[in-house]
């Protein structure tokens, strides 16, 4: 799966995760959910996480998923891994406090907009760190290794495992909303489409540059 590092490639992982750890601030801002990982970690962080800033929480969870996986199958940790663990977290902080102060109320009109920003932006984001080929999240991690072992398809699997992570957010006092449900149930489309428009037409031109 993961693939020979390259600049180009590195550069698509970057701009894939600051993009969507920025998107989370939109959702957060917006109040109508965030994304089923958010989702939980937030809820987790609510609860037995305050001690600590978000950032660090997250990439506290992210460790600890980490060794799951190790355990399961490295096969899709790379790069793009340690990256997504090491950077979400505080710019999700970064990108919800900036937001919080250009726009401390927004009302509902601002908050549809922004709910809008972050779906697009998420999905523009993920194209680019999925196609880039380095690696996956610890949490993308566990449902493609039960796919491969044949427990079901990928994207049966990943709906089960957004539900859960949506039920334990919400068990723990997160906002479930129409952010959430989108993202649960739709993120796999929209990815598609900018992955066919945008990622790949990207990549494929450092193959034309290097031939």
């Amino acid at each position: 799966m993961k693939s020979k590092i390259s600049a180009r490639r590195v550069g698509m992982t970057l701009f894939g995760v600051i993009l969507a750890a920025i998107s989370v601030g939109f959702f957060k801002t917006a109040n109508f959910g965030v994304d089923p990982f958010q989702s939980l970690a937030m809820g987790l962080w609510s609860k037995i996480g305050m001690w600590t800033g978000y950032g660090t929480f997250y990439l506290l969870l992210n460790l600890l998923i980490l060794l799951v996986d190790f355990i399961l199958d490295r096969h899709y940790i790379g790069l793009a891994t340690f990256i997504n663990m090491f950077l979400v977290g505080y710019i999700v902080d970064a990108s919800t406090q900036v937001l919080k102060i250009l726009t401390p109320q927004p009302g509902i009109i601002t908050r549809i907009l922004f709910m809008v920003i972050g779906i697009v932006a998420m999905c523009f984001a993920s194209a680019f760190y999925y196609t880039s080929d380095l690696g996956v999240s610890t949490y993308d991690a566990i449902p493609l290794f039960l796919a491969k072992k044949g427990i079901g398809k990928f994207r049966y699997i990943r709906i089960v495992s957004d539900m859960i992570c949506v039920a334990v957010g919400f068990g723990c006092g997160v906002t479930i909303g129409i952010g959430t449900l989108v993202t649960a149930f739709f993120m796999g489309p929209l990815i598609d489409v900018f992955n066919v428009h945008c990622a790949q037409p990207f990549l494929r031109a450092e193959k034309k540059s290097n031939s």
